[in-house]
């Protein structure tokens, strides 16, 4: 396993996923950018989001990924999150329709009937990837597809940064953050039973560089990844 804390250069004072989560709240939204997920699960060719009649959102945060799915037609959502603030502000958003407080690995929902679980920004707080992958299984309806996307390791360890915000008193605070390799989450998905259907890998480029002037040192070094996997 390669361990976080060999590559980190902030060195930030650290909190679990819940409190961080809990106090990032309500600056999330005007901090994490598009391009970081959205834009990647646009580039997407498996999924055929149209056609999907019923997705979990696991790790559904304040709705964003919850909302761009039903923008792209998907029928209904449901939203599993470990942070209560989270989800009251996914509540307000609308655009799912059920939400669930709970663990990713063990989620209460209903079992073979999702065609689509998706994860966005999630599994950089996992210390192992197995879980997420198993509930995904249990989840998806035959056929089903899993999209998971997240920072590349790769831009991980050379940033040597990890997942932070800004509290309302101006102190910079990380939150747990696990690196894993490409490698890491093929063989924990392969392992669960999942079929890799296509994976696409974003690089920091001129829109980056346009949001972010001081990444221009990261130029072509792969931000962000994602994963679809088929049951």
């Amino acid at each position: 396993m390669v361990e976080f804390a060999n590559f980190d250069t902030r060195h930030y004072p650290t909190v679990d996923v819940r409190t961080g989560y809990g106090q990032w709240v309500t600056s999330y939204e005007d901090t994490v950018e598009d391009l970081m997920d959205l834009a990647v699960l646009e580039g997407l060719s498996a999924p055929r989001w149209s056609e999907v009649e019923q997705a979990a959102d696991l790790g559904c945060g304040t709705g964003r990924t919850g909302a761009w799915l039903r923008a792209r037609g998907v029928g209904a959502v449901d939203g599993v999150d470990l942070t209560p603030e989270m989800l009251a502000r996914a509540e307000a958003r609308g655009a799912h329709r059920a939400l669930l407080e709970g663990d990713l690995a063990s989620t209460g929902l209903p079992g073979g009937r999702y065609g689509l679980v998706i994860s966005s920004l999630v599994d950089e707080h996992l210390p192992e990837l197995a879980p997420l992958y198993r509930e995904a299984y249990r989840l998806a309806a035959p056929g089903g597809l899993c999209v998971l996307v997240g920072l590349h390791p790769q831009f991980i360890m050379s940033a040597g940064m990890p997942t932070h915000f800004t509290t309302a008193e101006g102190t910079d605070l990380a939150i747990d953050t696990h690196l894993h390799l490409v490698s890491d989450h093929l063989t924990a998905a392969l392992g669960e039973g999942w079929q890799l259907a296509e994976m696409r890998e974003a690089v920091v480029d001129g829109r980056w560089t346009a949001l972010k002037p001081k990444w221009a040192r990261h130029l072509g070094v792969p931000v962000s990844a994602a994963y679809v996997f088929r049951k």
